[in-house]
């Protein structure tokens, strides 16, 4: 796969850009893009930074953290609370995220968004109102493991770590994640499903694929 350097602002420039030419497969009024990336690769940066191209652009934006959809930690901790499988399999509540954020943004949707559903630090329901997304409103769902459900992405990018770049920007004590990536690189393989990879070695010299 030939790269290309980019900085992270002409990135979010161009992937705005290209969003404009966008439309839903189902015929929504609304679109999803997902921006896929271990934590360490910190998806949330590069979606805030596309939010505001967008919004720039006079489009309605929500992002959506998959973080904001972790399962309760007597699911999540079942088999201890540093298994990778189990953060591969069952961490995070893709059936919410179907039902909250990406069901009412198709075709025939209410457009009411729920931005996030449990709060790990209190391991209770956040109670976060519902988000209302005008007609030609965007939702970015930004978080890990996301290409391997089938979400009805408009336009996916992956943030690819090489292994060695992965371990090294992880903190120690999330480490015990690192087979759960190396699992899905291997299953998913999400450089391929992508329609957008960046390569995020160095925080400060990315590059890019293009839009394929």
């Amino acid at each position: 796969m030939r790269l290309e350097a980019i900085s992270w602002e002409r990135l979010a420039a161009e992937l705005a850009r290209h969003t404009d030419g966008l439309s839903a497969a189902d015929g929504s009024p609304w679109l999803t893009l997902g921006i896929d990336g271990a934590p360490a690769a910190r998806t949330g940066d590069l979606a805030e930074r596309l939010a505001e191209e967008l919004r720039l652009r006079g489009r309605a934006v929500l992002t959506v953290p998959t973080a904001g959809f972790l399962r309760p930690a007597s699911l999540r901790f079942e088999y201890g609370k540093q298994d990778p499988d189990a953060y591969a399999d069952s961490w995070f509540d893709t059936g919410a995220l179907w039902r909250e954020v990406l069901g009412p943004l198709e075709a025939g949707g209410s457009g009411r968004v729920l931005p996030d559903l449990w709060d790990p630090v209190t391991d209770r329901a956040t109670r976060t109102p519902y988000h209302p997304l005008p007609e030609g409103g965007v939702a970015v769902v930004h978080g890990p493991l996301l290409l391997g459900h089938w979400f009805p992405f408009a336009l996916a990018v992956h943030l690819r770590l090489s292994p060695g770049a992965l371990r090294r920007r992880t903190e120690e004590s999330e480490r015990w994640t690192l087979p759960a990536f190396a699992r899905y690189e291997e299953e998913v393989a999400p450089a391929e499903r992508a329609d957008v990879v960046v390569r995020a070695d160095d925080p400060a010299h990315p590059a890019w694929s293009g839009v394929r």
